[in-house]
């Protein structure tokens, strides 16, 4: 495992791909959401697109873990039983998707959907019916698709409550919960395929200081009466990683 560790510690961006796992997890501290979004297309540019994913898993379960009891502790159990339950039907199908991807189609798929989420929340889209019981499922399949193919869960589930009558520390809540708990299932579902040993999990173990220094920061910094300041910021954040990744996938394959 050592010999892993010191390629890591050679791999070039390494720096690049440290500081973006300190910026998902600061955004994902004071916003609820964004590690996926800020993390991947950028990783994504330094290694390959499973790896990244890997890497994403093994940093992530870590850096949010001390903000779970508060989330389970104020989240609304019900509505993130039914999220999970989607989630673990869908996950499958887009790991499958995952594993099939080509490396360009990858960079380029994190990226737009990176700015199609900042895009849709900063229009004021908003979903107007009822948060019924079965959409509530479908939100969490459409999150375990998306999440397995490109390893970003979070848009439906974010575009889900921005419809709640949820306060926001529930909200934070029920969305810290759910990324946790495709945390969970992505590290089951590639530790079974034989995917996270080695240079994957060497990555993930250099991620997951600055991810939970990152997490830490950003959970003292939230105050709920602040909520619209820090989604702006996630906003910013979430959309220089993107056209980062963007232009990078373009250069490439356009080269």
């Amino acid at each position: 495992m050592a010999d892993f560790f010191l390629q890591a510690l050679a791999l070039p961006g390494l720096g690049g791909l440290l500081a973006a796992a300190f910026a998902a997890g600061l955004v994902r501290g004071f916003a609820g959401f964004g590690t996926a979004l800020i993390f991947l297309p950028i990783a994504a540019q330094v290694i390959d697109p499973v790896m990244a994913v890997a890497v994403l898993i093994v940093m992530d379960i870590v850096g949010p873990a001390p903000a779970i009891p508060g989330a389970w502790r104020d989240g609304h159990r019900r509505d993130l039983m039914r999220l999970v339950g989607g989630l673990i039907i869908a996950l499958p199908i887009g790991l499958t998707v995952l594993l099939a991807v080509d490396p360009i189609v990858f960079k380029l798929a994190v990226s737009v959907i990176s700015l199609a989420m900042v895009g849709l929340l900063v229009s004021g889209f908003r979903y107007h019916g009822v948060l019924t019981p079965r959409l509530i499922w479908t939100t969490g399949g459409l999150s375990g698709l998306l999440g397995g193919a490109a390893g970003i869960p979070g848009p439906p589930v974010i575009l889900l409550y921005m419809a709640s009558s949820h306060p926001a520390r529930v909200i934070r809540a029920n969305t810290t919960a759910f990324l946790f708990a495709f945390d969970i299932l992505m590290l089951i579902g590639f530790l079974a395929l034989g995917r996270l040993w080695g240079l994957p999990l060497a990555l993930g173990v250099l991620a997951t200081l600055p991810n939970l220094a990152g997490n830490l920061v950003g959970n003292w910094l939230f105050r709920p009466s602040l909520t619209g300041f820090y989604r702006r910021v996630a906003y910013l954040i979430i959309a220089a990683s993107a056209l980062t990744g963007l232009y990078s996938a373009l250069q490439h394959g356009g080269g």
